[in-house]
């Protein structure tokens, strides 16, 4: 187990350049130094963002060094003196030091060109009335209580309740180190089948609900949108006021005129700063739009490429006349349907970095 350890931390150690970012951790510290700094705006909240993340990928594996060379005193000093006790807590130590290293190794996945970045979720949901609103309400908590588990900040910018039940729509973005990494697995369509509620008859429904997830672009990204190519429409803001949005007569919704893609952000009192946060998810829906055309156009050209029967439909959840959750890009289900409802997305998001990798 130490050898695989060691195997598993050299490997790491390489994959992710750790001198290299060790010097860039300098690099961005004398920068922070500098006195006008803090002059910069943006740029200086976000080389803060950067130098955090980059010590954390240090920290981690001085530490994981640490602890093997820590191991091997144990191990040589345990067989010196046939010390059984010692060697039994090397034993109790290796499968913490191996789950540490495995996370480690795990997180190489993320390294794609916004995966450190935030994320905007935009829920919708699908043909069916209430059925689908009250499905869209249900993946909402979902993913409000992942985005709980692993620590993230959220903020509601559109919230649409529906008239009986649900909600017609929602939009939030999501703060935290490589949010967008964990969440990019979960945009396409979320199809659910259960007996409904809303049913007298107690008949068996089959909802539809939409999911785009969309990483936040710094300034550096340019995405030209032109006036003719968009409608704007101002509305009263509508939704739970306080617990979601507030209820002013300042909210933007943004329809891009040549793809269909519509934005609305109604949780700023200012009508202009509902524009601007409307037209920033309006550039990254776009940015991120033409990125997954490029991936399709890559496994088109794919020999490997996969089945599409299901259309866009990326995972099915069933509740009756069995219970299973199942991706239908990966194959990983499980039986579990409360758990995964409750926000437990961890074994679909690794089966889906696993894959791409």
């Amino acid at each position: 187990m130490l050898r695989n350890c060691r195997k598993s931390f050299r490997n790491y150690g390489g994959i992710f350049d750790v001198p290299g970012k060790q010097e860039r951790v300098s690099e961005l510290e004398a920068e922070i130094a500098r006195p006008d700094f803090w002059n910069q705006g943006e740029q200086a909240q976000e080389a803060l963002k950067e130098r955090t993340r980059l010590q954390k990928v240090v920290e981690d594996c001085n530490s994981a060094r640490r602890q093997l060379e820590d191991l091997h005193v144990l191990i040589e000093l345990g067989e010196e003196g046939e010390d059984d006790e010692t060697l039994a807590e090397v034993n109790a130590m290796l499968p913490d030091l191996e789950k540490q290293i495995a996370r480690m190794e795990f997180s190489r996945m993320l390294s794609g060109e916004h995966d450190a970045s935030n994320a905007t979720i935009s829920i919708n949901a699908g043909a069916g009335g209430t059925e689908a609103q009250d499905w869209a309400d249900m993946i909402l908590r979902m993913y409000t209580r992942y985005c709980e588990r692993k620590g993230f900040k959220l903020e509601f910018t559109d919230y649409q309740p529906a008239e009986e039940a649900g909600i017609k729509s929602a939009t939030f973005s999501v703060e935290g180190d490589y949010a967008y990494g964990y969440l990019r697995s979960e945009s396409g369509i979320h199809r659910l089948v259960r007996i409904s509620p809303f049913d007298a008859n107690a008949k068996r429904h089959t909802s539809f609900c939409s999911v785009f997830v969309f990483p936040e672009l710094d300034d550096s990204i340019e995405i030209e949108i032109e006036d003719k190519d968009i409608k704007v429409d101002t509305y009263r803001a509508s939704g739970a006021g306080g617990q979601h949005v507030n209820k002013t007569d300042s909210a933007i919704r943004i329809t891009h005129l040549p793809t269909g893609i519509v934005v609305a952000c109604q949780n700023q009192r200012s009508q202009h700063s509902n524009r601007a946060t409307a037209l920033k998810q309006l550039k990254a829906r776009l940015y991120e739009m033409e990125i997954r055309k490029k991936e399709e156009e890559a496994a088109a050209l794919s020999e490997e490429k996969k089945d599409i029967g299901w259309g866009s439909q990326i995972r099915s959840y069933v509740l009756h006349p069995y219970r299973m959750v199942k991706d239908h890009r990966t194959a990983f289900e499980t039986g579990n349907t409360d758990a995964v409802l409750d926000g437990d997305l961890d074994g679909f998001i690794e089966a889906y970095l696993l894959q791409g990798k």
